[in-house]
C-alpha cells in the first residue's frame, strides 16, 4: 500500500473521515452520494469509506469481501470532491479511492462482478464478451466510412458499439454529424476499449496495456483530432493518455453539434417540447462541459428547457459510473441513483430526459421502465432530439 500510506495520503484520509461536511448542506435528506442513497449507511458515505480505509491502513480491519463491496460501490461521480471544503486535499479523495481499488486488485480481492468485467475485457475486448468483429455493425446503414485521414476519428466505446440503446445513440449522432458536412471516420471493428472503468475500478495493468494500444492505433492512422460519443472516454482520453504520450485534441460530440448548429450547418424547424437535461458526470463534474448540450436544446423553435433541482455541479449522477453500469454493485432498488434521477425529471413537468451519454441513456432508459413511466417520460439522446427537428 506504498501510495495510500505516503503521509499526505494518510492525513487527508484521517482529516476526510473526521468531517463529514459534504452530508450536511442538506440535513443528508438530499446527500448527493449514489451509494449512500442506496444503501444508507454512513460506510458507504465518502467520509465512512475514508474511515474505512483508515482502519485498513492501520491493520485494525482486514480485506474482506464486504470492504471490497463497499469501496466498489463508489460511482465515481465526483460530488464528494466538489462539495469538500478543504481546497488543499479535496481532488485527492477520488485518487484515494481509486489507489485502495488498485490494492485490492493486487491482492486478487475484488467483488465477482469486477473481476468478470476485467476478465471480459481482457478476453473479448469488451464487457459484453461479443467478438470484436461485430464492434462495427452499429454504423451499418448510417454511411459512415473507415478512418482513412478524415479531419475526425468518431470514437464510439465499448456501450455505444454494443448496446442496443447505446447503438441507437451512436447511429443519431453519426447521421447528424455526416449530415452537417463534417469529415469523420470510425474504427469499426478495430476499436479498442478506452480503458476508462479500467483505470477507475483499479486494474492499472490492463489499463496500461488499453492505453497503449489505443495510442499506438491513432499515432499510425495518423489521427489528430477525436470526437467521443462516451464522456468516459472523452474523459481518460483528456485526463490520462496525454501522461503516456497520447496527445490528441478530444472533443465530445455535443461541443461539435454546438458549433455546426452556430454555423448554421445544421437546419432546425420548430419541435415543441418541454425537456429537461440530464448532465453525465464525466461530462460536467469531470470535464466542466455544461453549455454546448444546453445550448443545443435552446437553439430549437419549440424546446421548453426546464432543469431538475439537482443540475449542472450538482447533478444527480445516473448510477452508472465508476464501473458500476458493467458490475451492478448499486443494484436497481427504489433507492437505486438511475430511478431516484427519473422521478427529479418527472417532477419537472417534462416529458423527454435528453441524456448525452449511452450508459446514461440506458441506466435512465431502465429506470423509466422499471417506474412504470414510459407513458411519461421518454429518453432521447441530443442527436435524437435534433434529428426530430431537423429542416425536412
Amino acid at each position: 500500500m506504498t501510495q495510500l500510506r505516503n503521509i499526505e495520503h494518510a492525513e487527508i484520509v484521517h482529516r476526510c473521515f473526521r468531517c463529514g461536511y459534504c452530508k450536511f448542506p442538506e440535513d443528508y435528506i438530499d446527500f448527493n452520494c449514489p451509494s449512500y442513497k442506496a444503501f444508507g449507511w454512513d460506510t458507504y458515505s465518502p467520509g465512512g469509506r475514508m474511515w474505512l480505509i483508515r482502519a485498513w491502513l492501520n491493520d485494525e480491519i482486514k480485506t474482506s469481501e464486504r470492504f471490497a463491496e463497499i469501496l466498489y460501490s463508489c460511482v465515481a461521480c465526483d460530488n464528494c470532491k466538489n462539495q469538500c471544503v478543504f481546497p488543499k486535499f479535496k481532488d485527492f479523495l477520488p485518487e484515494i479511492f481509486q489507489e485502495a481499488k488498485a490494492e485490492l486488485v493486487g491482492e486478487g480481492k475484488i467483488p465477482p462482478g469486477v473481476r468478470d468485467y476485467f476478465k471480459a475485457i481482457a478476453t473479448n475486448g469488451n464487457p459484453y464478451k461479443l467478438p470484436q468483429s461485430e464492434r462495427g455493425k452499429w454504423a451499418e446503414g448510417t454511411g459512415l466510412q473507415k478512418y482513412a485521414g478524415q479531419d475526425y476519428l468518431f470514437y464510439v466505446g465499448c456501450v455505444g458499439s454494443y448496446d442496443e440503446v447505446g447503438q441507437k445513440m451512436a447511429r443519431s449522432v453519426g447521421r447528424v454529424l455526416l449530415g452537417a458536412g463534417l469529415s469523420l471516420g470510425i474504427s469499426g471493428s478495430e476499436e479498442i476499449c478506452d480503458g476508462n472503468e479500467v483505470r477507475i475500478l483499479g486494474e492499472m495493468g490492463l489499463f496500461a496495456k488499453l492505453a497503449g494500444d489505443n495510442i499506438e492505433k491513432f499515432k499510425a492512422q495518423g489521427v489528430k483530432k477525436i470526437v467521443t460519443l462516451d464522456p468516459h472516454a472523452l474523459n481518460v482520453f483528456k485526463k490520462d493518455y496525454p501522461g503516456l504520450g497520447g496527445n490528441f485534441q478530444v472533443f465530445h460530440f455535443t461541443e461539435i453539434l454546438a458549433r455546426l448548429i452556430k454555423e448554421k450547418k445544421i437546419s432546425l424547424g420548430p419541435y415543441a417540447a418541454k425537456i429537461t437535461y440530464h448532465d453525465p458526470c464525466y461530462l460536467g463534474r469531470h470535464n466542466q462541459i455544461y453549455g454546448p448540450p444546453r445550448d443545443i436544446l435552446k437553439a430549437i423553435d419549440g424546446v421548453e428547457l426546464v432543469e431538475m433541482h439537482r443540475n449542472a455541479l450538482n447533478a444527480f449522477c445516473c448510477g452508472g459510473g465508476g464501473g458500476n453500469f458493467f458490475t451492478d454493485i448499486l443494484g436497481t432498488g427504489e433507492d437505486s441513483a438511475g430511478r431516484v434521477r427519473v422521478l427529479e425529471a418527472l417532477e419537472t413537468g417534462a416529458r423527454i430526459i435528453a441524456v448525452a451519454c449511452p450508459s446514461c441513456a440506458k441506466m435512465l432508459s431502465d429506470a423509466v421502465k422499471m417506474e412504470n413511466l414510459e407513458d411519461k417520460l421518454e429518453v432521447l439522446g441530443i442527436a435524437e432530439i435534433i434529428e426530430r427537428a431537423a429542416k425536412k
